[in-house]
């Protein structure tokens, strides 16, 4: 197995062993164990639990602005952008239970510096929707309501999360950028793409 792939790994089963154990519980140990190597080994990658955790926080974030950012890079309308971010967001958030549980539920509660690398996460997030909001109110405003978005979509997914309750993360998505281009919508008249 090449290095890149052994982080990889290491990466994909310290997801697992986070949202589940917590930050605090989880040990080098048990990661070892779910990659199947020794601690040492660990360490060759890794100075610490704690650079591994950021280290994972930072991949989870990549991973979820990837995915928006890929949904949406295929058009230009306004509303289907708003829509396809949505619901690619709800995809992730159902297929990546664990990498959403690291990101925005025990992050933030953990460590200051575990909480500051979730909220640059999402300031990226909103600094990457804010150009896509097509209506007539200056830059600052954009930015602000992108964060609206975000905090929209983050508060759903935590509510149907926390609830166990069953949802189609498409029909969620649609339904979600249906009520957020109406609002947007309502702000003002829209630019053309």
């Amino acid at each position: 197995m090449t290095p890149v792939d052994r982080k990889r790994e290491i990466l994909d089963e310290a997801l697992h062993v986070f949202s589940s154990k917590g930050y605090h519980n989880a040990s080098m140990n048990e990661i070892a164990d779910a990659v199947r190597v020794t601690k040492p080994v660990l360490y060759q990658h890794f100075d610490s639990k704690r650079a591994l955790y950021i280290e994972l926080l930072h991949d989870v974030a990549n991973d979820l602005v990837a995915t928006v950012t890929k949904a949406v890079a295929g058009t230009s309308d306004p509303r289907e952008q708003t829509e396809r971010g949505m619901v690619a967001y709800f995809r992730w958030v159902s297929e990546r239970h664990d990498a959403f549980a690291l990101l925005f539920e025990s992050s933030e509660r953990v460590d200051e510096e575990f909480a500051g690398i979730v909220a640059e996460f999402e300031r990226s997030a909103a600094s990457n929707i804010a150009p896509l909001i097509a209506a007539d109110v200056s830059p600052a405003d954009q930015v602000t309501f992108a964060v609206g978005l975000v905090g929209m979509a983050e508060t759903v997914s935590r509510h149907v999360i926390s609830t166990g309750r069953d949802f189609d993360p498409d029909a969620l998505g649609r339904t979600l950028a249906a009520l957020a281009w109406g609002g947007l919508r309502s702000i003002g008249s829209a630019r053309r793409p």
